[in-house]
């Protein structure tokens, strides 16, 4: 299960990483989420993303009946540290993983909204230049043309606004993926520091089994 959740975060960030930076890898990046979110595919995204949430959920819970146990007996049990850890482990790296999501669907929404932004803007730009061009032949029409030259450009500074927004939203994501990496890191050696923890238990547990043996064996005779 542990194994499998670090898997789900280095691939979800390999899909962070390519959509920060403007590379050929981008295009194709945006192209397989493009399919993702057609047809079923927004579906299927929220049931896994449902079910990961309930055994989230079930994590925190058990930790929580763990540590009801623990202020009941008054003792900590070497097993339930254990327990505990990988409980705590798990929902972590669960809990990362959700967010490392909902940071790909954000990153690949802003970017879609940025293209829209520069094509319209292009086309604008086009148009009002076509506008500025152009000789017309009575005072009306000129009055005309002006108006919606002047309409143009206030739909154009609008549409700079709206991109100047979008590129700090963007850069705002870029920034929260490259601190979900260096906490991805971190976990990583969580991970190790707890492995290390779960030997030296166990390790205990068997010793304790052997002086209980020993000393009912001592008994017997």
């Amino acid at each position: 299960m542990i194994q499998l959740l670090f898997l789900v975060i280095f691939s979800e960030m390999a899909v962070i990483v390519p959509l920060s930076f403007k590379t050929p890898l981008r295009k194709l990046v945006i192209m397989a989420l493009d399919r993702v979110k057609r047809g079923r595919g927004p579906v299927v995204v929220k049931t896994v993303a449902a079910t990961i949430s309930v055994v989230m959920m079930s994590s925190v819970y058990s930790m929580m009946k763990i540590q009801e146990r623990w202020i009941d007996d008054g003792a900590v049990n070497p097993t339930d540290q254990v327990l505990m850890a990988k409980h705590l482990l798990e929902a972590t790296l669960m809990g990362a993983s959700l967010f490392l999501a909902l940071m790909i669907d954000r990153l690949h929404h802003y970017i879609r909204e940025l293209r829209i932004r520069r094509k319209s803007m292009e086309a604008v730009k086009k148009q009002g230049r076509g506008f500025e061009d152009g000789k017309p032949g009575g005072s009306d029409e000129a009055k005309a043309l002006e108006e919606e030259v002047n309409t143009l450009r206030g739909k154009f500074k609008q549409i700079e606004s709206d991109l100047e927004t979008k590129t700090k939203e963007v850069n705002a994501a870029e920034a929260n993926a490259a601190a979900l990496r260096k906490q991805s890191e971190g976990f990583l050696l969580e991970y190790d520091r707890l492995l290390e923890e779960n030997q030296n238990l166990r390790n205990q547990l068997q010793s304790l089994d052997q002086r209980l043996s020993h000393s009912g064996s001592k008994k017997n005779i």
